[in-house]
């Protein structure tokens, strides 16, 4: 097996013409393919709808609804576009036509953005559907504002791009961009505070958590969730969430390969 690693300067100034086309090209391929696109979209529903479905015959059901739907608005878009970016980026190494746009006066930085435009666009719509079937058929109730609720909700879904589009450099199939699934995204589940509050596990599971960029989409929501107002931890944790998709996207950046034999 061969690799051949593009040389294209990966710290060239970014073209917005250039990322643009690349998010127009992307976006036009996704509405070609509509069971993709039907998928993003409705599976964070669905999930949604089945959490429901699952505390509603329990006591206190609708305050337990209240307190897991929340934050797993926001794991839904980080789970589904870290899949589906990092398996959409091999298929275009896999068929050429990363090799191909390589070898035109794209650089790498604007090629990963405009991929992360184009699916942090598709998470936006993603998010916007799971946030208004939730509030508005499931009755979701969160003391802060619903539009801050999509906001981080947005942020997850383009995290999951950012570490979608990273992962997929180290992946040479679309079987091994699976793999990345129970090794990136699973452990993060466990450990961001959703199934048990960060201060309650053990001390090096915690520690674990703090490096965890889902961990602060959680803490964001539960922010929200508690909150009538913005505080100054939402901020925080919006902060170094964004940080994290701008390392993630330098990284797929630094990291990108014109193909894989």
């Amino acid at each position: 097996m061969s690799i051949t690693v593009t040389h294209t300067n990966s710290a060239a100034p970014i073209h917005p013409g250039l990322l643009g086309a690349t998010a127009v090209r992307v976006l036009r391929q996704l509405r070609a393919d509509p069971r993709t696109l039907v998928m993003m979209l409705m599976i964070p529903t669905v999930m949604m709808t089945l959490l429901y479905f699952m505390f509603d015959d329990l006591p206190g059901g609708a305050a337990r609804f209240d307190q897991f739907a929340t934050p797993v608005l926001g794991i839904m878009p980080f789970v589904t576009m870290f899949l589906v970016t990092s398996i959409a980026m091999l298929r275009e190494r896999g068929s050429g036509t990363l090799e191909r746009l390589l070898t035109t006066p794209i650089s790498r930085l604007d090629l990963l953005g405009g991929y992360g435009l184009a699916f942090s666009l598709t998470a936006a719509a993603q998010a916007i559907v799971a946030c208004a079937v939730t509030v508005g058929l499931l009755g979701l109730t969160v003391e802060g504002s619903i539009w801050l609720v999509g906001l981080v909700a947005v942020l997850s879904g383009t995290l999951g791009v950012g570490l979608g589009l990273l992962c997929s450099a180290f992946a040479n199939s679309e079987f091994q961009a699976v793999q990345f699934m129970p090794a990136v995204v699973i452990p993060q589940l466990f450990v961001c505070g959703l199934f048990v509050p960060r201060a309650q596990l053990p001390g090096w599971m915690e520690a674990i958590s703090d490096v965890l960029p889902l961990t602060y989409a959680v803490d964001a929501l539960k922010e929200v969730a508690a909150h009538p107002a913005p505080t100054g931890a939402l901020w925080r944790d919006v902060a170094v969430i964004v940080a994290w998709v701008i390392v993630a996207l330098a990284l797929a950046a630094a990291t990108l390969r014109r193909r894989t034999e």
